[in-house]
């Protein structure tokens, strides 16, 4: 198949470009954006430029006449939908921006694929839509109508989108819920990494709340045959369906620290600060579903992945 990733360069997306070009043709874009530091980005996919199948592209999905032109010089079977301004915490600073990256962005795309007849997506949701469910674990079928941040209001936005593109269009359609990826490459604001680092720097960690918060922890590795799972999966209908990608166990915001201060063999320096506005008080994927139909199943254990973080950092 053609296959065009967006957000080819980010963190999920080159494991993914690096996984696919074993047996697809694959385009990336991406927006090399200023969100954190642009050579990460460019490291992240140095190793693809060796591959005749591959090739990256600068674009945004804000753009029409960009993806205009991307879509007129290219035949795509499928579209993987990854690109995205990411984090709670900056949504709530700039609203806007998400906004229009997030929904405009994705309306953008589908328009494009409904022009030039582009029948399978996937787009990469998350677990910030389930908001603070009080029901664990979270399944597909909760209700997913109480978002506590732009970030996450942005993305049930999204999934609500390609319902419709689905409908009208007949596209066939994959909505994948990310619960915390984590491992090699991760952005370096989120939470694992930036502990990381501080911790090795002899930095204070800021620690927001009483630790007792929790997160589904989700190895890269396991993300990444999910994602290939739905790929298989999506060619065989027309379909419209929502699944979980996660480890389906939580670990707390102090159980996490000490996992990486236990794998760094070093202890932090914490700084207590107030809980954050937007920020959820635990996720917690059933991935019933996608065991059963993807035959996804998640190997990697929070204590074995931290530890191979932590070697990929030592190494950068």
């Amino acid at each position: 198949m053609n296959i065009l990733v967006t957000g080819a360069a980010g963190f999920i997306g080159s494991h993914l470009c690096e996984a696919l070009i074993k047996e697809h043709d694959v385009i990336g874009i991406d927006n090399f954006c200023d969100f954190y530091d642009i050579k990460i980005k460019r490291n992240n996919i140095k190793g693809l430029g060796q591959y005749d199948n591959f090739q990256i592209i600068k674009a945004d999905i804000r753009s029409k006449s960009e993806l205009e032109d991307l879509f007129s010089h290219h035949k795509f079977d499928l579209v993987i939908h990854l690109a995205a301004m990411a984090g709670v915490r900056p949504s709530i600073a700039d609203p806007v921006l998400y906004t229009e990256v997030n929904i405009n962005g994705t309306v953008n795309l589908l328009e494009q694929c409904k022009k030039q007849g582009v029948k399978k997506f996937i787009f990469a949701s998350s677990s910030s839509v389930y908001g603070n469910n009080k029901k664990v674990p979270f399944t597909e079928s909760d209700p997913v109508d109480l978002p506590i941040s732009p970030y996450a209001s942005t993305k049930k936005a999204g999934e609500l989108i390609c319902h419709t593109y689905h409908h009208l269009e007949q596209i066939s359609m994959l909505i994948l819920r990310f619960f915390t990826v984590y491992g090699p490459r991760q952005r370096p604001d989120l939470a694992i990494h930036k502990f990381a680092r501080k911790i090795l720097a002899d930095e204070v960690i800021p620690v927001f709340g009483d630790g007792s918060t929790k997160r589904d922890y989700t190895y890269i590795d396991d993300i990444i045959d999910g994602v290939l799972r739905s790929v298989d999966f999506v060619e065989t209908d027309c379909h419209y369906e929502i699944f979980n990608l996660g480890e389906s166990q939580t670990i707390s915001l102090s159980k996490m620290i000490e996992t990486i201060e236990n794998s760094l063999g070093k202890r932090a320096k914490k700084e207590i600060q107030p809980p954050q506005p937007g920020d959820v008080d635990r996720t917690f994927a059933d991935i019933s579903k996608a065991r059963e139909i993807l035959g996804y199943n998640p190997k990697v254990k929070f204590k074995a992945g931290v530890d191979k973080f932590v070697e990929w950092l030592r190494e950068n």
